[in-house]
C-alpha cells in the first residue's frame, strides 16, 4: 500500500509541473491570422461612411428652422384669433390646448435645432 502511495505522489510531483509547463507554452502560442483577402479592403472602402459637410449640415439646419418658424408664426396667429373669438372665462377650448400643444412642441424643435 506505502509504495502506490509514493509511486503515485512522485507520479504527481513529476507530472504536475510537467503539465502547467506544456499548458502555459500552449496557451502564449497564438494561430497565426488567417490570410486576408485582398477584395476585402476594397469591400471596406465601400462600406466606410462618407464624411459629411459641416456646412450642408448647417443650411440644411437653417431651411428647416426658417420652415419651423414660418409654422410657428402661422399657428400662433391661429391660436390669437381662436382666443379672440371665445370667452376663455367660460370655456376652454379643447382645439386652444392642442394648438398651444403643436406651438410648445415645434417651440422646442426649433430651439433644439438651433443649439445643434
Amino acid at each position: 500500500m506505502q509504495t502506490r502511495r509514493s509511486f503515485l505522489a512522485r507520479f504527481l510531483a513529476a507530472g504536475l509541473p510537467l503539465a502547467i509547463y506544456v499548458r502555459t507554452i500552449a496557451g502564449q502560442a497564438r494561430p497565426a491570422p488567417p490570410p486576408r483577402d485582398p477584395t476585402q479592403k476594397e469591400k471596406d472602402d465601400e462600406m466606410a461612411p462618407t464624411k459629411i459637410d459641416p456646412k450642408t449640415i448647417l443650411e440644411s439646419n437653417q431651411k428647416d428652422i426658417k420652415k419651423s418658424v414660418e409654422k410657428l408664426y402661422q399657428l400662433a396667429s391661429e391660436l390669437k384669433a381662436e382666443v379672440e373669438k371665445t370667452d376663455a372665462v367660460k370655456v376652454l377650448s379643447v382645439l386652444m390646448l392642442k394648438k398651444t400643444e403643436e406651438i410648445e412642441k415645434l417651440a422646442k424643435e426649433i430651439r433644439s435645432r438651433a443649439l445643434g
